[in-house]
């Protein structure tokens, strides 16, 4: 049989593996709350960060940082009016939305292209109660108004029966 005093020497003799993990998360953390390292006195502190390279002291959230940095460059302006094509169907409602589809939005004109003529008309009857309900939500003046476009006709330029100097398509099938 063995002898229990054998096996505590073993283990007396498995060296230490080094720092403890959990200890040096608990002094990272207490080192963001502001209190005292807990581990040996000898360890040095970091010095604070410099303001110059803009590093912050406490955690923030990363849609703050985000945030800050879409203002700083001027950004902000540009993303709120992606808005126009990624929440079209919230601002003019699905039935509207279904028949149509925004085209681009450049200097306050957004242009929508429409799935038939019939809605290119509803649409452009509804054009100022949609230019006020886009400055409602994009913000007062971003929207100066919306041309409406209906569906693109085909070309009788080019193809099989087009002839030189025709009227146009009745002259194309003879």
């Amino acid at each position: 049989m063995t002898d229990p005093t054998d096996d505590d020497e073993a283990v007396a003799d498995v060296p230490d593996e080094g720092p403890d993990p959990l200890g040096l998360a608990r002094d990272i953390a207490d080192s963001y709350r502001g209190g005292a390292p807990t581990g040996s006195p000898s360890r040095r502190r970091r010095a604070p960060p410099s303001p110059r390279r803009g590093r912050r002291e406490d955690p923030v959230p990363l849609s703050d940082v985000v945030g800050d940095l879409i203002r700083d460059r001027g950004w902000d302006e540009r993303i709120q009016a992606q808005r126009v094509f990624t929440d079209w169907a919230t601002i003019v409602g699905p039935e509207i939305a279904a028949h149509s589809q925004v085209e681009g939005f450049d200097d306050g004109t957004v242009t929508i292209r429409t799935d038939s003529t019939a809605w290119a008309k509803e649409l452009k009857l509804l054009a100022p109660r949609v230019v006020q309900r886009l400055n409602e939500e994009l913000g007062h003046g971003s929207v100066l108004r919306v041309d409406v476009r209906g569906p693109q006709a085909p070309s009788w330029k080019k193809g099989k029966r087009t002839l030189r100097d025709a009227r146009g398509p009745r002259d194309t099938y003879g």
